[in-house]
Formats: C-alpha cells, structure tokens, sequence
C-alpha cells in the first residue's frame, strides 16, 4: 500500500512538473545525433531536455545508416543522457528520415482523350496517376537493387493541351493531355535501417517522418503553406529542399553540395584542418572578428567580410544549382520566398546570392533560426536558441499531428504498407499496389489505324466502364481519401466494343462525281482504292489498310460502274475526244459511248420475221416469259389477223397500212416498255439504249444501296448501251 502511495505521488508531481505528454525526438544525421525531450502545453511546445553526440565512425553516409549496431550504441547514449535529465524512462521515440535519401523521378506522360471534347476531372486523375505508376516504373528500371520503394509524394510540374503548355486543363478542350510529373520515393533499406537502430537501442518507434517535413513544421507553419515557398535545409554534404502550395508540401528534391564545401573552401584559403575551418565559418556567421591557429600553428585573424569573398565563388555555384533545382520542383518558376535552415545556410552572402540567383528581392530569402523559435519554450535556458535545432524539435511537433507516418491499408485483399503524406487518396493505394492504370479507367475498344489520301487517322472503339471502387463497402472514387485500416476493393474496368468503319461511312466517300453520259447526266460515286484494289462502301477498313479516294474515275471504272463495255476504245469519246481505258474522267465531263441506233425498224422487222413465223414447235421451246415478249415484238410489226380471216403474208405485212397503230408508233418514234413492273413511254429519238430510261424513273445513283446497281432485259442481263425495244420488260435494282 505504500509502495502505490508513492507511485502515485511520484506520477502527480511528474504531472505538475510536466502536464504534457512527454515526447522524445531523434535527429540521427550524417555526423551526430541530436535528442530533443518537450511536451506541448497550451498551443506551445516546452523543451526540457537536449542531448547530442557525434559519430565516432563513419556509422552515416548521406543520411543512410551503413552501421547499425554504432548508431544504436549511439542512440542508447543519448537516451540514457535525456532519461537521467528528465528522471524518468523513455519508451517511444520519433524519427525522420533524411531528405538526402529520397529519389526524385520526373516523367512526362501524354493520354488521347479520342474525339475532341472537354477536360473532365476523371481525365485529370488518369494521367497523375500514370505519371505516378510511369515515375515508379522508371525509378525501379534504375535501381540496381531490389529492394522496395514507397512514394512519399508527387506534384505536376506542367500541364499539356494539345502539346501545349498549360497551367490548368479543367474544362478545356482538346484531344490529348500531357504532363511533366515529379515524384519522390524513400528507400524501404532507408526506413527499415532506422526502425532496427531504434529497435536496437530498446525504443519503439512511435512516428516516422521526413526531415524536409520536420523542418517545415518550425520553419513554416501550416498556415503559411498555402503560398508557393521553399525550404532549403543546408547541412554538411547536401542541401534538402521542400516546396509548398496549395496548403502542403508538393515536391521534394536536393543537391549533393552544401556546407561542407564552404568549409574546405576556407580550409584551403586559410591553411587550416578541418576544424579550424568550421571555426571560422561559424564565427563568421555570428558577424564578430575570427581569431584561428593556421597549419603552422600560427594564430591569425580575419573578418567576415573576408570569409564571405573567399568564398564567394563556391557559394555562387551552390545557390546556381540549388535555384535551378527549385525552380525545377516548381513547375519551371521560381517561388515566392525562400526560408533557409541549417548551418551551412548561415554563412555570409548565401542568402544574397540565392536570391540573385532565383531572380526574387533578396529581403524574400532569409534564414530561420532564432526568430521561428521564439514560439518554442526552453525550459533549460542554457540551451542555445539556434537553427540547428529546427529539424529535431520539428521531429516532436510532428509527433502531435500524427501524419506523415506509415499506415496499412487493404487492398484487393492484400495489406500494403504506405507513406501517409497527410493527403493519401485511393489512387494512391493503387500505386503502392502495382495496379494497373489501365484497369481503372474505361478501355476503349481495338482501334483501327488507316490513312486516307495519305493521311493518318485512327478510328476508335467504344469506351467501357470505369472501375467499381468500393472504399470500406461504400462506393468510391480514386480521389477518395484514406486512412489507416481502410478496406479498399477494385473491380478493374471494362472495354468497349472495337471500332468498326466502312468505306462509305469516310466523309471523302459521300462525294460523287456528275458525269454526262449519252447525254444523260448520271451520279458516280467516287471509288475507293484499299491496299491498290477497288472496294464498294459496304468494305468494312481493317486496321493498317492505305485507303485513296480519288477526284476522278478512269474511263474503265466509269464504264465498269455503269455496267457498260465498249468493243474498242475508239468507241469512247470524253469531251468530245477519243479516250482511252485509263483516261480520267472528272466533275461534269461529257463521256459518250458510240452505238449503232442507225438500222431501220423495217429492218429488223425482216430479221425477226423468220424467227417469229417459225412453227409453233420452235414457240415451244421457248420458256413462257420470252415467249410472250416475242409476241409482243411481233405484234409491234405485224397487224393482228381478225377472226375467221387468212392471215397475211409477210410482204403483206409490210404494206403501209393507216389503221395499224403500229405505224403510228413508227411515225411518233414512240415506244412503250416496263420498268419494274411500271409502264414507261419513251418518245422523241430514233432509238433507245437501256440508259435512257433512267431520264424517266426515280433511280438514285448518287449514293451507293448495294454492291452494284443490276439491270436485266426480259430477264437477262443488259448492259446499258443495248438497245431496247416496244414492249420490252427491264428490271433495275441495287443487289445486296
């Protein structure tokens, strides 16, 4: 009972003496470790305890542990230091992983949207999304190792409309959009190193964060990330940066250049090691007179005036390449302002000549130290306010908005571990699962490519249906945002049917030609070469097919589409003048096909006439149908016998006779004959050929109905330059 009375006092005064949640921070950097202890109490974060130690070996490399047994020695070290400061046990721990480790991907990524139509949002997440899946698959074509990534972010560097660059593409139209997109990825070797050091040295960890992101939580606050800024952390081998918009960090990115350079650029100018030369590039950040022993163990002194010109030139090349570096991050453009952390960053002129350099008033770039810690309250006042402490008391703060950790998600049945940037949505899951893209968006049907008249054009199939995307058992979208412990389910889209195209539906094949044929005027439809062969507009274009149409048509497809053969080409005259095969016929020539309509009717009356008073036998053999047409052409010729008289010889039959109303026919170059089952009279010429008829009926030529327009005379195939007679029966139609 005593024992809890005193357990329990002991935890009231820890209260008093601490009435936060205590929380510990560890910055484990490339050349020591620095432990932070605080507690936030009324919107304002208490540090009780600091404590750091140096690397004796080379244990970090560029932010990466090499040693992971000497750095949890280290970190035990530390510890046991804060535990003793504090006076009680540290259980949890929160870390950050360096800035220097991420890789940056940039990709530029274009999708068709088909016809021309407006941007949609949907359009808009397909192609981040692809230039996310698009940076991954490039970064692990990189990598020699096999080992896995977790994106920690991605931003769109420009957009594209039409190959044109863009800063917005919502609601515009076009047919294709692109985009240049960065993303970042941290090393799972990276993270997995720091979790067994932690392990190691007896602590759990309890958030896992990024340095650019620890930096950002003292340096800028929230409130201001909805300007475009940049952060610039320069520590000892690199310089990490952080771009903000829009209310969060869209980019990341460094450059293998910072402090370390300055300092061996004074050691070289000064003759002094290693140490002397951070001595004089610290002081000289002060502003104060440097007093330092040279490699002869001489003491000197110099000015910070005289540090800032020695060095003059490697911090112009630094502040070049970490400009352009940000300006990269940025879309292109410079930002708005620069906040400079770290200790290299403090060394005169660098802010001057980064400024020159991103082309911004210099008063907009400025190191953040002592001023964006006056909101932090340092219970040991011996502890320095300075800005080498932004990165490991922003480890803490991160701690209390418990974001940009790692979390678990299902998906598709399968758990996925994933870097929780304070903005994950759905599609960010699929990244980290490997989906394809292709499976969350509607597929559109096979194409077909084919040119016409040397042209290129694509016809393109139908579009399908977008992934079912369930988030938790209710629907979702891909821009749903998540959390921890989510259940997400996709259903991969579906296509739709493959394009399908005929000739006749080309806009190129609605032209016809009007030619003047034996002086009728009749409609050609335009021909369609594919592949070299001649295709009717029921041909359905197959993908790859060389399709020409042609302004004209040859004298043989003329003659070819009319159903017309001639015996010789001196039979053909276009415009006029002797054509060949081959000769091209264009809008409105004159094409006539000569014909022989010079025989009198008495003529061909003689001809038949044998035929035609043949015994009754011969009739027979003859099938009804011609039978009665033969009739009918006798009885044009030949006046009909009235009952009970003798019928008349042939030469009888050629006398004039007034009251025969074939002669009267014969005067008025009349004629009557069926033309689909409908009387028609043809009148005022010598004779007929078969393409008069079409000055008579509604037949429409211009558009194609078939294959190819048949005609028949008394049930037999006809060509339209064969002559017709009275009585006569013609069959014209499309066949199908």
């Amino acid at each position: 009972m005593a024992e809890k009375k005193s357990a329990d006092s002991k935890k009231a005064a820890d209260n008093k003496k601490y009435p936060g949640q205590l929380v510990y921070g560890l910055d484990i950097g490339t050349r020591s470790i620095v432990g932070t202890v605080g507690y936030m109490y009324n919107k304002t974060f208490h540090v009780v305890a600091i404590e750091s130690k140096p690397h004796e070996t080379r244990a970090m490399q560029d932010g990466q542990i090499h040693d992971i047994a000497a750095v949890a020695e280290s970190i035990t070290e530390v510890t046991s230091r804060l535990q003793i400061k504090i006076g009680r046990p540290l259980h949890d721990v929160c870390i950050a992983a360096a800035g220097r480790v991420l890789r940056t991907i940039t990709v530029h990524v274009e999708q068709e949207l088909g016809d021309t139509r407006d941007v949609t949002n949907e359009d808009i997440y397909s192609l981040e999304l692809l230039g996310a899946q698009r940076a991954y698959e490039k970064f692990i074509g990189e990598s020699t190792l096999n080992i896995k990534f977790y994106c920690v972010g991605y931003t769109v560097q420009k957009y594209y409309l039409d190959k044109y660059p863009m800063t917005d593409l919502l609601a515009h139209k076009g047919t294709m959009i692109g985009a240049d997109v960065i993303a970042t990825f941290l090393p799972d070797e990276v993270v997995d190193g720091l979790y067994k050091a932690v392990q190691m040295s007896g602590l759990h960890v309890a958030n896992l964060t990024l340095e650019p992101i620890a930096a950002m939580e003292v340096a800028i606050p929230q409130s201001f990330r909805m300007l475009n800024l940049a952060l610039v952390d320069v520590g000892a081998g690199t310089s990490d940066i952080s771009i903000t918009r829009d209310e969060s960090i869209i980019a990341y990115g460094m450059i293998p250049s910072a402090g370390d350079e300055f300092t061996e650029t004074v050691a070289k100018h000064y003759l002094t090691d290693f140490a002397q030369a951070e001595h004089i590039k610290f002081e000289a950040a002060k502003g104060a007179d440097i007093t330092y022993t040279d490699v002869m163990g001489l003491e000197r002194k110099t000015t910070p005036e005289e540090v800032k010109e020695v060095t003059a030139e490697t911090v112009k090349i630094i502040t070049r390449e970490t400009s352009d570096q940000i300006k990269k991050l940025n879309g292109g453009k410079p930002v708005s302002a620069i906040f400079v952390v770290g200790g290299g960053g403090r060394l005169p002129g660098y802010t001057e000549s980064l400024a020159l350099e991103m082309g911004i008033d210099p008063t907009r770039v400025a190191v953040r130290g002592e001023d964006v810690l006056k909101n932090i309250d340092f219970k040991d006042k011996s502890l320095p306010s300075d800005s080498l402490l932004v990165t490991p008391i922003g480890i803490c703060l991160n701690f209390f908005r418990q974001k940009n950790n790692f979390i678990f998600v299902s998906f598709n049945g399968v758990q996925y571990k994933l870097y929780d940037n304070d903005k994950l949505k759905v599609m960010d899951a699929a990244v980290q699962a490997g989906y394809a893209n292709a499976d969350l968006f509607p597929k559109r049907g096979a194409e077909i490519g084919y040119t016409i008249n040397g042209e290129k054009r694509v016809a393109r199939g139908e579009t399908g249906e977008g992934a079912v995307i369930k988030l938790n058992g209710d629907e979702a979208s891909l821009n749903s945002p998540i959390k921890a412990g989510d259940l997400i389910e996709v259903s991969p889209s579906t296509a739709g049917a493959p394009a399908h195209l005929t000739i006749s539906e080309l806009p190129e094949f609605t032209d016809s030609l009007s030619v003047i044929f034996n002086g009728s005027e009749v409609q050609i439809p335009k021909y369609a070469e594919v592949n070299g062969k001649l295709q009717s507009g029921f041909y359905e274009v197959a993908d790859g097919d060389e399709i020409v149409m042609r302004n004209y048509v040859t004298v043989e497809q003329l003659l070819g589409f009319l159903d017309v053969k001639a015996e010789k080409d001196s039979d053909i005259m276009i415009n006029h003048t002797p054509a060949e095969a081959d000769t091209k016929v264009y809008e409105n020539f004159t094409v006539e096909l000569l014909i022989d309509d010079s025989p009198h009717l008495e003529e061909v009356t003689e001809e038949e006439e044998p035929e035609e008073t043949a015994p009754a036998k011969d009739a027979g053999q003859k099938d009804t149908e011609a039978g009665q047409t033969q009739a009918a052409q006798v009885s044009s010729v030949t006046p009909q016998t009235p009952a009970g008289e003798k019928p008349q010889t042939a030469s009888a039959a050629a006398a004039p006779a007034p009251s025969a109303p074939v002669e009267q026919k014969k005067s008025d170059n009349e004629i009557t004959v069926t033309v689909n089952d409908e009387p028609v009279v043809l009148s005022g010429k010598a004779g007929y050929v078969f393409v008069d008829i079409f000055d008579h009926i509604d037949f429409d030529l211009t558009k194609p109905h078939g294959k190819m327009v048949v005609t028949k005379k008394n049930g037999m195939r006809a060509e339209y330059s064969e002559r017709i007679k009275d009585g006569d029966r013609l069959d014209i139609y499309w066949e199908k």
